[in-house]
């Protein structure tokens, strides 16, 4: 395959500044809706959908330049767009983030929690560092941006919603071990915040994404990625809009009587098939491996 195909996986800015879309353009005016990890696939399509539907985007990532070149795209299409580079894994650097929103913006009313990252390993190879890279940011992250989101709307009497951008936990993923428990982590999280901050009026809901074509996919092997197609019963891989179309419906007044859900948008992968990210061992290929055990 050559860099120029690698490069297209997933969609770009000029596909995400036309995509067609379910919403009407107009859902999200007035909103302010923050996206973390907004420059990467899940999270910039999703950037793009909430400022097309009248939203001011706040953009949340760890490289300014990536933050900077999103707000460059939107702004030009006419659409409210800021960034701010923030590292999720860090408190302070959180909080710091969420008083520079409510004293530029006025606050904001939705959260979506898209930043995150993994690699393809063996379970078994993964180092100390690897381990606790993944879950220091795809769970303590999330929760250092759901707590301070949070805080702010307690503290100031406002609504708000959360959307965690997790993993399908319970069937068929295997060689990322490590984003599972920090995903099954956030989405149990989830759940239990969602009863304790009801009288709040904050709601929490989650979206395990199945087989979907982001620029991500570079890291895997060419094999692994032949097989994602296989891997649900639509016989098909999804994208990055089909996710942020979900951002809305559960972020945004549609989802207002939803909280503590969690939304698999996957295919119907969960209910058949299975995902190898580091592709299937030969073991698993033929039943002859599995005689006379």
């Amino acid at each position: 395959m050559s860099a120029a195909a690698e490069e297209k996986f997933g969609l770009n800015d000029a596909d995400l500044a036309i995509r067609p879309t379910v919403y009407a353009p107009d859902c999200l005016k007035g909103q302010v809706a923050i996206v973390s990890g907004g420059a990467g696939g899940i999270g910039r399509a999703t950037a793009w959908l909430f400022a097309r539907l009248g939203a001011h985007v706040v953009v949340a990532g760890r490289s300014e330049d990536k933050i900077a070149e999103l707000v460059r795209a939107i702004g030009a299409q006419g659409l409210a767009c800021n960034g701010h580079a923030v590292d999720i894994r860090e408190p302070e650097a959180v909080g710091a983030f969420f008083d520079r929103v409510w004293n530029e913006y006025g606050g904001a009313g939705i959260l979506v929690n898209s930043a995150g990252g993994q690699f393809p390993q063996p379970a078994i190879d993964f180092s100390v560092k690897g381990w606790n890279a993944v879950i220091n940011t795809n769970l303590n992250g999330t929760w250092h941006m759901m707590q301070a989101a949070a805080r702010k709307w307690r503290d100031t009497g406002q609504p708000g919603s959360i959307v965690n951008i997790v993993v399908v936990t319970t069937h068929g993923l295997y060689g990322v071990a490590h984003t599972i428990a920090a995903r099954a982590g956030v989405i149990g999280l989830s759940r239990s915040v969602a009863v304790e901050w009801a009288p709040l009026d904050i709601r929490i809901n989650c979206i395990a994404p199945g087989a979907i074509e982001t620029e991500g996919w570079k890291t895997y092997t060419p094999e692994a990625r032949s097989a994602y197609p296989r891997s649900n019963p639509m016989m098909r891989v999804g994208n990055a809009w089909d996710i942020a179309e979900a951002c809305v419906y559960l972020g945004g007044p549609s989802g207002r009587f939803i909280t503590g859900e969690l939304l698999t948008v996957d295919g119907g992968g969960q209910l058949w098939g299975e995902t190898w990210t580091t592709g299937k061992p030969d073991y698993f290929k033929t039943p002859a491996n599995i005689q006379g055990r």
